[in-house]
């Protein structure tokens, strides 16, 4: 199957069946030519970046909207647009491949229509795009709720939000400290060109010059280093885990906190690593075995304590809660697409409850160490604002940290902001 084709319909099911394309793109992928498999996957993240700024520069063109079950039509128009505007694709092969794709998507009363839409783009000169790119909207690809909301929350940083949500993201890596030391693995990369650097608030994580396949690299299948954001690689030192303590990491899935914890103390009591869903629990089980590490593995709901808690006390809980995942759009162009602003309350509400549900399970002097990869105050400062007001015996421990913004309660990282993704963390004591 022709790339273009594939992208058009991965692209259908996101749009029409809210499906994220970390679900929608697999199957696509095993149906195009290996050689392909990177170019679909270029197109379909691509496309999703940028979708607000595509589909505005073909409502140029179009006389009216499509009907829903045209979606695949409306995305095959896109996916031309991306190739010709932002892969350098020549005009005419972009032109000629995409107008061919109708063929296949059994739609070929669109050939003409798509032939139009681009070869009108292809006339547009860069008055007409500079004229688009007035409209905040357009030249940011972004949803206006989200765009108003990050315009509220951060008035001298939110075009740099935006901005740094549209870049390709670099690749981080964590090195296992139980394995071997950062400056060793540093070496290893050197010795097979592979340029890296070491990152600065990580004693364990390295930056790669550019991103590559986790098997090209030295020592992956035997667990000397892991794939993880800058940002999330601070929740491990931040829990600052000590020998002979019980530690649970709610909410776990995909396990790198929960491994980098283990990692950086292994003379922990236990380590529960709790998930409800028990697809992703496997890949904590699959990435610890890799690793060498063991933790307890429990697939509950982490607001329901009493369907799963043995009744003995934490020493320390890390929760990172389900979230709008706003801070990582640039590993996730999708969520400018999935997400609405109707998703935010419930969110919050989940957030909130799964809080007030595992504080009784800390022990008095414990510590909870609260985290989410979002960038709305909503889920962040203003929940753990409300917590605290709520709960005598919590007590907000500021973190003295060099990264972030610091808010009244924790410290907000900003995609981008030296490199890294958008997090927030909060350290709460039970007093």
């Amino acid at each position: 199957m022709d790339a273009r084709v594939a992208a058009a319909k991965v692209l259908d099911e996101v749009i029409r069946q809210g499906r994220s394309l970390t679900r929608a793109l697999p199957p696509w992928q095993d149906k195009v030519a290996d050689r392909d498999r990177a170019l679909l996957q270029k197109i379909c993240f691509g496309v999703a970046r940028w979708f607000g700024r595509l589909d505005a520069i073909a409502g140029q063109l179009l006389r009216k909207p499509f009907k829903t079950k045209d979606t695949d039509v409306r995305c095959l128009i896109l996916v031309g647009l991306y190739q010709m505007l932002y892969l350098r694709v020549p005009d005419h092969a972009a032109v000629s491949a995409t107008v061919s794709a109708t063929k296949a998507l059994k739609k070929p009363w669109a050939r003409g229509l798509v032939n139009a839409v681009l070869r009108g783009v292809q006339r547009m000169g860069e008055a007409e795009f500079a004229k688009l790119d007035t409209d905040p909207l357009v030249k940011y690809a972004h949803p206006d709720w989200l765009l108003g909301t990050l315009r509220g929350a951060y008035p001298d940083d939110w075009q740099a939000v935006l901005d740094a949500n549209n870049q390709h993201p670099p690749m981080f890596l964590r090195v296992n400290c139980q394995r071997q030391r950062r400056s060793e693995y540093l070496t290893q990369l050197e010795a097979v060109a592979c340029q890296a650097s070491e990152l600065p608030y990580s004693d364990t994580g390295v930056v790669l010059a550019t991103a590559a396949d986790v098997d090209t690299l030295p020592g992956f299948a035997e667990g000397q280093f892991s794939v993880q954001d800058a940002a999330a690689q601070l929740a491990a030192g931040l829990l600052n885990a000590q020998p002979g303590e019980r530690i649970l990491d709610a909410c776990a899935a995909p396990g790198g906190k929960t491994a980098h914890v283990l990692e950086r103390q292994p003379q922990l009591a236990e380590m529960i690593a709790l998930d409800q869903d028990a697809t992703r629990l496997e890949r904590v089980k699959q990435n610890l075995e890799r690793l060498r590490l063991s933790a307890t593995l429990v697939c509950a709901d982490a607001s329901q304590p009493d369907q799963w808690w043995d009744g003995r006390l934490f020493d320390r809980i890390m929760l990172d809660a389900p979230c709008s995942a706003t801070g990582v759009i640039r590993r996730h162009p999708d969520i400018k697409l999935l997400r609405r602003a109707s998703d935010i309350a419930p969110l919050v509400t989940l957030q909130g409850k799964i809080l007030h549900a595992l504080w009784p399970l800390l022990k008095p002097g414990g510590m909870l160490l609260y985290v989410t990869c979002s960038v709305l105050p909503q889920e962040n400062v203003c929940q753990l604002q409300r917590f605290c007001a709520e709960q005598a015996d919590a007590e907000h421990l500021p973190i003295d940290a060099e990264w972030g913004l610091v808010q009244a309660f924790g410290r907000q990282i900003l995609p981008g902001q030296a490199g890294m993704d958008g997090f927030y963390y909060a350290v709460l004591r039970k007093t």
